[in-house]
């Protein structure tokens, strides 16, 4: 068996760590992000539902930031367009051989809801295992993390906010999968200087300062 030096075992494990995954993950971007619909989206195996949806938040950030739409006026406008919508569709059916859907048949699945449920019940159970604090690093950084969206927040209105969320989830997670061995390979190296910058502060700066002496206390 190889026996390597201090400086060979660094050199190892940079190396080890260059070829990592990001957040030290072994299975892929998809499976990571829940191998469902949502990981779809996100990574945009369905490209015109990703764009859908992409579009429409683009549609209602540019009606209440750009045109200063009011939300109730808004709501009642589309109401009011879609009522007509439909009023022309079925007035227009009764001249016309058109097969209209039943009224009754119109209606939401039970699923979506139990699906929803689902996932806030899911949402739930982890912040308060989080909240718990049995896993201390993990609630740092989550309380960490919202103290600096709070900060954040403080210079943007709360819709730029949403909407830069959304633009970042629906683009980055596609990016990162297109170019993900360059990114992973540029946060591994970028981790390895950091590592190396950290060393030589406290070797040229933190060990040269000078300590006092630790006066001894007198024995009675």
């Amino acid at each position: 068996m190889p026996i390597y030096t201090s400086s060979e075992a660094e050199e190892s494990n940079d190396h080890n760590g260059l070829s990592g995954k990001l957040f030290g993950r072994e299975r892929s971007l998809h499976s990571a992000l829940g191998g469902g619909q949502v990981a779809d989206i996100l990574l945009w195996r369905n490209k015109s539902l990703s764009a859908a949806i992409l579009l429409g938040f683009t549609m209602i950030w540019f009606l209440f930031e750009v045109l200063e739409y009011n939300f109730v006026t808004l709501v009642c406008h589309i109401t009011i367009l879609v009522m007509l919508m439909v009023y022309i569709t079925y007035t227009a059916a009764k001249f016309t051989d058109w097969d209209l859907p039943d009224i009754h048949e119109i209606t939401i699945q039970e699923s979506a809801f139990r699906w929803t449920y689902r996932k806030l019940n899911l949402v739930l159970l982890r912040f308060y295992e989080i909240s718990s604090g049995e896993n201390f690093l993990e609630f740092f950084l989550v309380i960490g993390a919202l103290w600096m969206i709070s900060v954040i927040g403080n210079h943007f209105s709360s819709l730029n906010l949403l909407f830069f969320c959304v633009i970042c989830l629906g683009t980055l997670p596609a990016l990162y999968e297109e170019y993900e061995k360059e990114v992973d390979h540029l946060i591994s190296k970028g981790r390895k200087d950091a590592r190396k910058m950290l060393k030589k502060f406290d070797a040229e700066v933190l060990k040269k300062i000078p300590r006092g002496r630790v006066k001894e206390k007198k024995r009675r």
